[in-house]
């Protein structure tokens, strides 16, 4: 990731606590992780807060109107227990 310098005005005493809790050449990457970590909480704000939908219907089929999500969770479950079903029959012969 390429750096980009850029000057930011702070109070002094706030200058002062980082410095005291990160030293004066940890203040940039300090702030960095800061900045960093509000974008992403702002941006999850900003999906939890959307109109727009999140979920599709029609990307997950398996799941259909009719049964619903148990529905299609118990048919997930049943053709994923299928093949030890069948290892677990007695052999008829």
């Amino acid at each position: 990731m390429g750096m980009l310098r850029t000057h930011v005005v702070l109070p002094e005493k706030l200058v002062a606590e980082i410095d005291a809790l990160v030293g004066q050449r940890g203040r940039s990457g300090f702030l960095a992780e800061v900045a960093q970590r509000e974008v992403k909480r702002r941006r999850l704000l900003e999906f939890l807060t959307s109109k727009e939908p999140i979920w599709d219907p029609a990307e997950h089929p398996e799941i259909d109107a009719a049964g619903g999500a148990a529905a299609g969770v118990r048919k997930m479950r049943r053709e994923a227990e299928e093949p030890s079903r069948r290892r677990m029959r007695p052999s008829r012969g």
